[in-house]
């Protein structure tokens, strides 16, 4: 009996399991990205309707429909018969007024020594002079008509106000424009570069707003990546230029607007897309790695620590987001806490843990060659 119980004793305590070893990191901040991810929209760098500024028929187009074209070139051609008839009048008209000063000026002159020998009346001097600068400033007119009509023909030919991608013709040879019309005969967009508009809850500007000046975060390069409509990412990247100075009162948004090249115009105004881009930058954000963190069932996150007594202790956090193979813990945790990444599944909450670092080498012992009796 003695035996049985002097051997039921050793074997009670081979089964006393040893302390679990388990690897730590230590917490520290970190200068975390606050990258969002926004939907936008393709907007035209620059637009511009062509209009007619004569009326007359359109004789002839001039593009093609689609094609590229550059400020200054000649897209339609109105009738210019008229324009040319009233360029004509204007000249002789003109000619006319240049002869009439030439003669009342030449009156002047040779009245002015009889007047002055009282040969003549002072009055018929007087009226002579006046004469001279009427049929002057009549000449004068008619230089300025002869400009508005060479304007006019000039305008007969209706070019390209900036250069860039033309779309559809709204009106075909034939058709009698206008001046004053509503309609534009087409419309001109520039592609390269282009904006995309983006949309930000203004709510979430407010907390970022609110973090900036409280000191967590400061602000980031406003450099922006594309994620297009198939789900490939777009080459090149953009730049925020500027934000909307007031809210959308129909959908609670601030308007962000970025400017990126479209060398290959691949990028068409009114396409959607969705934009990345590093709004901030959080200086107190901890970098835990994902197998650290646990999520129950509503979601919560929670890590364990070793407290000061070598014991894991189970500590809600508040991880929100990831950044390659970490979580950016925001609450819960500060600089210095011992956060175990390995060894959880022998770990349980206020049970004795032999903590060493993470990164250090796991020692295996040699097996020792069993004993003869």
């Amino acid at each position: 009996m003695a035996l049985a119980g002097c051997s039921a004793g050793d074997e009670g305590k081979g089964r006393q399991r040893p302390t679990p070893e388990v690897g730590f990191v230590v917490a520290k901040t970190s200068s975390v990205p606050v990258a969002v991810e926004l939907a936008g929209r393709i907007a035209a760098f620059e637009m511009s309707e062509v209009r007619p500024q004569v009326t007359g028929l359109i004789r002839r187009r001039f593009f093609t429909e689609g094609a590229y074209v550059r400020a200054g070139q000649t897209l339609y051609e109105i009738d210019q018969r008229l324009y040319r008839a009233a360029t004509a009048e204007a000249s002789a008209n003109l000619n006319s007024a240049i002869a009439n000063a030439e003669a009342t000026r030449i009156r002047a002159e040779r009245l002015k020594p009889l007047a002055e020998a009282q040969a003549v009346a002072m009055q018929d001097y007087v009226d002579a002079q006046a004469a001279a600068r009427q049929a002057a400033a009549a000449v004068q007119q008619g230089r300025a008509q002869v400009q508005t009509a060479n304007v006019n023909l000039q305008f007969t030919r209706v070019p390209a106000p900036i250069s860039g991608r033309i779309g559809r013709s709204l009106l075909t040879v034939g058709a009698l424009v206008t001046g004053n019309q509503a309609e534009p005969l087409a419309v001109i967009q520039g592609v390269d570069p282009v904006f995309v508009d983006i949309q930000q809850s203004s709510a979430d500007l407010l907390a970022l707003r609110r973090s900036l000046a409280q000191g967590g975060a400061v602000p980031a390069s406003a450099e922006v990546s594309l994620i297009l409509e198939d789900g490939s990412e777009y080459g090149p990247r953009g730049v925020v230029q500027f934000s909307e100075v007031m809210v959308n009162a129909a959908t609670g948004t601030v308007t962000l607007r970025a400017r990126f090249a479209n060398p290959q115009g691949l990028l068409l105004p009114g396409m959607f897309v969705r934009a990345r881009f590093d709004q901030a930058i959080n200086t107190n954000a901890i970098l835990v790695p994902q197998a650290a963190v646990t999520h129950n069932a509503r979601g919560e996150a929670s890590v364990f620590v070793v407290d000061t007594g070598n014991k894991a202790t189970e500590r809600k956090v508040k991880a929100e987001r990831a950044v390659g193979n970490d979580w950016v813990v925001t609450q819960g945790l500060k600089p210095g806490d011992k956060v175990i990444v390995q060894g959880l599944g022998k770990v349980k909450p206020g049970a004795p843990v032999r903590p060493v670092p993470a990164s250090k080498p796991q020692v295996i012992a040699a097996p020792r060659p069993d004993k003869k009796s």
